[in-house]
């Protein structure tokens, strides 16, 4: 953590050399990780790139880049709590480092009224404990008190815990930076233990 310029930067300049060279993220590379820097350093910097499907001379400052997809936590996390993804959704990260909080706030306030299932990253730190009670606030704003929330850390690891909680009572939730948050829409509910997003079917088929 707050180093990721400088592994990207260094990873550039040992693959510039001729080298093959891997940056490793956990979850998916694409989200919330580090694709997205090695290529915009590589635009920054002007630098050419081949993606792998490409078959052309390559010039000596060319990079061959290949983006290798993982398993988001976003997908790791709804598959262990049941079906909280079925509709649309949402993934705003808590984070302020890079992003203002009056823009992530807007990006809650448009969420949540727009009825979203929303997808909290990064809820919680030691330097951030705040964020997560005033998304709390914002979002209760448009939802209601009971609507279920889904709270997974360490998705898929040895340490991986599994709650389910209220809106009305996330901020005491046991909530870190390996914690993802899945806070349900409107029509979300909680089935013997699993967090259930009806897609519509009900409505549309006769369904017994």
């Amino acid at each position: 953590m707050t180093q990721e310029v400088d592994r990207v930067e260094a990873a550039i300049n040992e693959a510039l050399s001729g080298k093959s060279c891997a940056i490793v993220s956990s979850g998916d590379a694409g989200i919330y990780a580090m694709a997205g820097l090695v290529l915009e350093i590589c635009a920054i910097r002007g630098i050419p790139i081949l993606k792998p499907d490409t078959r052309a001379a390559m010039h000596p400052q060319t990079l061959q880049v290949e983006i290798v997809p993982g398993i988001p936590a976003v997908c790791a996390g709804a598959s262990l709590l049941g079906a909280p993804l079925t509709h649309d959704f949402a993934c705003i990260s808590l984070s302020d480092l890079l992003t203002p909080w009056e823009v992530i706030e807007k990006r809650l306030n448009a969420a949540a009224l727009a009825d979203f299932v929303i997808v909290l990253y990064n809820p919680k730190s030691k330097r951030r404990s705040t964020q997560l009670e005033r998304a709390q606030q914002i979002i209760l704003k448009h939802r209601g008190k009971n609507t279920p929330v889904g709270i997974v850390t360490s998705a898929m690891r040895e340490e991986q815990e599994i709650g389910l909680t209220t809106l009305e009572h996330l901020h005491v939730a046991s909530v870190t930076m390996l914690t993802t948050v899945f806070i349900g829409n409107s029509s979300t509910f909680d089935y013997q233990g699993l967090m259930i997003t009806p897609r519509g079917y009900s409505k549309k088929y006769d369904i017994r």
